[in-house]
């Protein structure tokens, strides 16, 4: 049986669920040394203690907290930019100027913050990797979603330029643009265990196993291949607004 490759440090936010813990578990399978970022501590050892990974407080609307977790860093290959969600299904014209703020925070501006402080690392690392997990969201709009979709067309604009930006740097740039995900984020966006089954009525999503599977697959590709996008939805998804849902 053939050792597991030793393959540098690889960052995680929103680490303590959903998709961010399950790219813990496979990365860590892969062989990379993962430390997982996310604001419920707790749950977040609980994922790490798994796999063997490092926990660390983070919460990535916070500067100071960013400052913090990159401090205990010496190292750093590959960024998975996983920290993000939504919040509530307000048109534009009754929309909550908070909920609104709080998307932007976390899906763009945390997005920016952790680039930003692990960048020369990242460059160190040579080559490099950043992997933000954005959403179909970005690349399309639907009623009642502008907060969200506005967000993360933020988070999607934010990953090409960077990757134009970077050209001629030893990093890659990859974004993964997941559909129907079957994880806590519609409890977190409608607040009620029993609407947020009623998303996945009918049909089979994604699991967060599915997408982490995606990205594990892009920071393993031979240094000279960038994988820029993936979009990734359950086959029972053709777009936001178009899901088959058996009776």
């Amino acid at each position: 049986m053939s050792a597991r490759p030793q393959r540098g440090v690889a960052v995680v936010t929103g680490a303590s669920s959903g998709i961010g813990a399950a790219c813990v578990g496979l990365l860590a399978d892969a062989g990379f040394s993962v430390v997982g970022g996310a604001r419920r501590v707790d749950r977040l050892r609980e994922v790490c203690q798994a796999s063997g990974a490092r926990a660390l407080a983070l919460d990535v609307t916070d500067q100071a907290s960013v400052d913090a977790f990159v401090a205990q860093l010496d190292s750093c290959a590959v960024l998975v930019n996983n920290a993000g969600g939504a919040l509530g299904l307000a048109p534009v014209e009754s929309a909550d100027d908070e909920q609104w703020r709080r998307m932007y925070e976390t899906n763009v501006l945390g997005l920016v913050r952790m680039t930003r402080a692990l960048l020369p690392l990242l460059v160190a690392a040579n080559p490099g990797h950043i992997v933000n997990v954005v959403s179909t969201a970005g690349l399309e709009t639907y009623p009642n979603g502008g907060g969200y979709t506005a967000a993360k067309h933020g988070a999607h604009a934010v990953t090409r330029t960077l990757r134009m930006e970077l050209l001629g740097r030893p990093v890659r740039v990859t974004e993964v643009d997941p559909g129907m995900v079957e994880t806590e984020f519609s409890l977190v966006r409608l607040g009620d265990a029993a609407a947020a089954g009623r998303v996945y009525a009918g049909m089979t999503p994604m699991s967060a196993q599915d997408v982490a599977d995606a990205v594990t697959w892009a920071v393993t590709r031979p240094a000279h291949v960038n994988i820029d996008q993936v979009v990734m939805r359950p086959l029972d998804q053709a777009s936001s607004t178009m899901v088959h849902r058996r009776p």
